[in-house]
């Protein structure tokens, strides 16, 4: 009991203890906490970091938006004024370096769009405007305005610092990375890893700001991106170092929305201009479209005069890159498009200036428009001549040419038609082929069809072409006088070259219909071309115009604007008031009809088979009467190949040259006969609105007379057994220089049989082309008389009567084998081919077979080849039970 007691008081004692520490302890805590908050009452509020200490180690670039560079880190600031919150602003980018397989050459016009910026609580939003949409505000729908339209906000970030003026915001995410511009390009996923080059991964740690640049109306930031990829699949051309670490030059340039009275221009299906496409979603119009052009802003200086000089003219000066001996003609090129813009009113309205080696200003910036010459390893392109503008209204705010220095001497890229091994490729393989090849170039650039300009390459093959008529054909010339019209060829090819780039930087895109415009007979008569030049517009892709007969030859190119030209800048530049505007353009517009203002642009052009349907929008074609000039063509390259050794073969040289020059004549026979096949199962289309009083309706068959006029000529000079007879004591020579290893994997001999199959197969795959065949079909339900039934039996027998009574040639034996193997991949086809055309097709294998059992073989390897014909139809057939 006692211990007991004990215990319990024991417990007690160390209870109050504990009870008293723990008290101790409480009020010790207090006290600290008490002298803590008495020592921070007697501090002074923290304060917020100024804008002043955020830039205190930076370098200050003002201008339009004012940037900020750290001198220690290369960090950028932005500092945005309270006024420009929720302004319109352009954003423009520029590739200006990098892999030209991506078209990522030197200031290459990529990215455009209008942006606001906008506040947040802490932070700065970037938001892209979509200008798609246009809304009545009379309608009451346009309170409704934009309410299903995906906003898309590019970047924001936290408010580094600001004062009553303005923000200041860091923007190291916003330019050295792909919110703004994604530079790689982003490939479906059925495309093969190693069929385009891959930048990889993009590196912010190692990309960086090369300069910076800031003016009241734009501010332009130029970055070196870099890109990793460990394990590339394609390693790219020798332009790339490294295919692990490549960089890629951008410059990204924010602009401000011009203040003036610009009026947007309608846009208009007869006339050709790059523009925007805005669809009127308060309309209940059949064609509610908004759609409007890109034009500069001329304002006469003069308003009443019916010809003025302009306040401020279109000025381009010639960089300093460029050759010297070439600049008086690219000055006197570009100015001759003051002829077409005195329709529209104006004088002087195109201003050529030449950059001094003095200049102070870069030709990167963008208020400078510049002609340059450049020399790249693998360019994408020969010349270039993009512009860019307001997406709010289409004023062209900025434009550049670019042109290769190879290219601007006429030396032509060489084609891999004669060289490329042949693909032995079944139809459907063909389509799907093209199809990720369309795939691919909507990946690399879009809808910019600026990118896809081709027209300096075909020009330069074309040149190439002529200069190796003149060579061999002026024998009984002396050397002053070949050196005479070789240099008026260049001079001529030159002047159309700026000509065509200009259009471009004008607003004007394609219009591959204005060849037609003269008739074969016309083409050489100078006192005709020095008036309206040689074709509509200087905006097609025309051949060479080489005469057969010398004592007769005109102009090479044209060297003028033509009457389609002056018309389609008197429809985007003429002033109007806003009054009178509409009925303005709609009496400029009625002329559509005249022959000379006839236009289709690259939407309509045929080059790729299964594209457009009118054979006169064509390249690489000219005159109206394209049977005429094509067999023109095909009698000059024959006469022409005989002579190329001598000519071409020159002492203390490789045969690379005749190799090269046998390449080019090669390519003018494909694009005679790739213009030709068009016209089996064309139609021609006439734009023209009701109430012009047009002769023709919107879709005429081409007759079936000219159908089969084209057909005969492609069987006489391509598909006949004679038709490459003057090219075969060429074979033997037509070497490649060996460097190196260069062919290491391959063998060096010319392989002519896969240089005429592929020049044959080119145009099978035209005529048998799913879209061509259905397009016979369906233009028989309007006019075109010539079925599909036979048009097949005249292809037939273009590819096989010539020779059923004798052997058959190597050429022959691709060409007939091609054709079979064709014939059976339509009959077995289960996708693309509609019934009419297999049935076709199958009427066609029949026939051939039957004509094989009477067909007359004397050696064993036509023995070898019929039977093998047989074989493929009788498994044809088979398979197609």
């Amino acid at each position: 009991m006692k211990k007991s007691v004990y215990f319990f008081a024991v417990v007690l004692l160390l209870s109050g203890s504990v009870q008293a520490q723990k008290k101790k302890d409480k009020d010790n805590a207090k006290a600290k906490l008490d002298s803590i908050a008495a020592i921070a009452s007697s501090k002074e509020p923290e304060k917020k970091a100024s804008i002043a200490d955020k830039i205190k180690s930076s370098r200050k670039y003002a201008g339009l938006f004012t940037l900020y560079q750290d001198t220690v880190t290369g960090s950028v600031q932005m500092y945005i004024t309270k006024d420009q919150l929720g302004k319109d602003f352009i954003y423009q980018s520029f590739s200006m370096g990098g892999p030209t397989q991506l078209f990522l050459n030197q200031n290459m016009i990529r990215t455009n769009f209008a942006f606001k910026i906008k506040k947040s609580f802490d932070k700065l939003e970037f938001s892209e405007e979509n200008t798609n949409f246009y809304y009545d505000a009379n309608n009451a729908v346009s309170k409704a305005a934009n309410v299903d339209v995906a906003a898309a906000v590019f970047y924001a970030d936290k408010i580094a610092a600001q004062d009553s003026a303005g923000y200041l915001v860091p923007v190291d995410g916003l330019l050295l990375g792909d919110k703004l511009d994604p530079v790689k390009p982003v490939l479906p996923p059925t495309i093969p890893p190693g069929m385009v080059f891959n930048l990889g991964s993009l590196n912010s740690s190692k990309s960086k700001y090369d300069s910076l640049r800031s003016f009241p109306e734009n501010t332009d930031i130029l970055v070196s991106l870099a890109y990793d990829n460990p394990a590339p699949f394609n390693t790219g051309e020798k332009d790339i170092t490294d295919a692990r670490y490549v960089r890629v030059r951008m410059q990204h340039s924010f602009l401000a929305v011009p203040q003036n009275d610009f009026r947007a221009r309608r846009d208009d299906p007869r006339v050709g201009y790059f523009g925007a496409e805005v669809d009127d979603l308060t309309s209940t119009s059949y064609t509610p479209y908004k759609d409007f052009i890109s034009r500069w802003y001329l304002k006469k200086k003069d308003e009443s005069a019916a010809l003025s000089e302009p306040v401020e003219p279109i000025v381009f000066w010639i960089e300093n890159t460029t050759p010297v001996e070439l600049r008086p003609i690219i000055k006197a090129a570009g100015e001759k498009w003051n002829e077409a813009f005195e329709k529209a009113g104006f004088k002087n309205a195109v201003v050529m200036k030449e950059m001094p080696d003095t200049a102070t200003w870069d030709p990167a910036d963008v208020r400078y428009n510049v002609i340059r010459w450049v020399s790249s390893p693998y360019p994408s392109y020969g010349a270039i001549g993009p512009s860019f503008f307001n997406p709010l209204t289409g004023q062209i705010l900025g434009a550049d040419i670019t042109i290769e220095w190879q290219t601007g001497a006429g030396i032509a890229r060489q084609q891999p038609l004669y060289e490329d091994a042949a693909s032995y490729q079944s139809l459907t393989q063909k389509l799907q082929a093209a199809a990720e090849k369309q795939q691919v170039a909507q990946a690399l650039f879009g809808k910019n069809h600026l990118a896809a300009c081709t027209l300096a390459n075909e020009l330069a093959m074309q040149y190439q072409s002529g200069i190796s008529a003149v060579e061999t054909m002026y024998d009984d010339a002396t050397n002053e006088q070949k050196a005479a019209a070789i240099n008026k060829m260049h001079e001529q090819f030159l002047y159309y070259l700026v000509l065509h780039e200009m259009g471009h930087t004008l607003g004007l895109n394609h219009n591959m219909k204005a060849s037609q415009m003269l008739s074969p007979a016309q083409l050489n008569d100078t006192a005709l071309t020095h008036t309206i030049g040689l074709q509509g517009s200087v905006m097609d892709y025309p051949a060479v115009n080489v005469s057969l007969d010398k004592s007769k030859q005109g102009d090479f190119y044209t060297i003028k604007t033509g009457p389609y030209d002056w018309w389609a800048i008197e429809y985007g530049y003429t002033p109007f008031t806003t009054a009178s505007e509409e009925a303005g353009l709609k009496k400029i517009l009625s002329r559509s009809t005249d022959p000379q203002l006839v236009f289709g642009n690259d939407a309509d052009d045929m080059r790729s088979p299964g594209n457009g349907i009118d054979p006169r929008v064509m390249i690489n074609d000219l005159s109206n009467d394209m049977a005429v000039y094509a067999e023109d063509r095909f009698k000059l390259v024959n006469t022409i190949m005989p002579k190329l050794k001598q000519k071409f073969a020159k002492p203390d040289q490789s045969y690379q040259e005749l190799r090269g020059r046998y390449g080019t004549l090669l390519n003018q026979r494909y694009s005679m006969a790739s213009a030709l096949t068009r016209y089996i199962g064309g139609v021609y289309v006439d734009r023209s609105f009701p109430g012009q009083n047009a002769t023709v309706k919107p879709f005429t068959p081409v007759p079936e007379d000219y159908q089969k006029k084209a057909l005969a000529l492609l069987s006489k000079y391509i598909y006949a057994p004679d038709a490459f007879n003057a090219d075969s004591a060429l074979y033997p020579y037509l070497q490649i220089q060996r460097r190196s290893y260069d062919f290491f994997g391959n063998t060096e001999d010319f392989k002519p049989q896969n240089a005429v199959r592929m020049l044959q197969e080119s145009t099978l795959d035209f005529f048998l082309h799913p879209t061509t065949l259905k397009r016979i079909s369906n233009s028989s339900l309007y006019g075109n008389t010539y079925s599909l039934a036979e048009v097949m039996s005249d292809l037939t027998k273009a590819v096989f009567s010539a020779d059923l009574g004798t052997n058959v040639n190597l050429y022959r034996q691709n060409l007939q084998t091609l054709y079979v193997d064709d014939l059976s991949d339509i009959v077995k086809d289960t996708r693309y081919y509609d019934y009419v055309s297999k049935a076709a097709a199958l009427a066609s294998l029949k026939k051939i077979k039957s004509m094989m059992t009477t067909a007359v073989s004397t050696n064993e390897q036509t023995k070898a080849h019929r039977g093998n014909i047989v074989f493929m139809i009788d498994k044809a057939l088979d398979t197609s039970k």
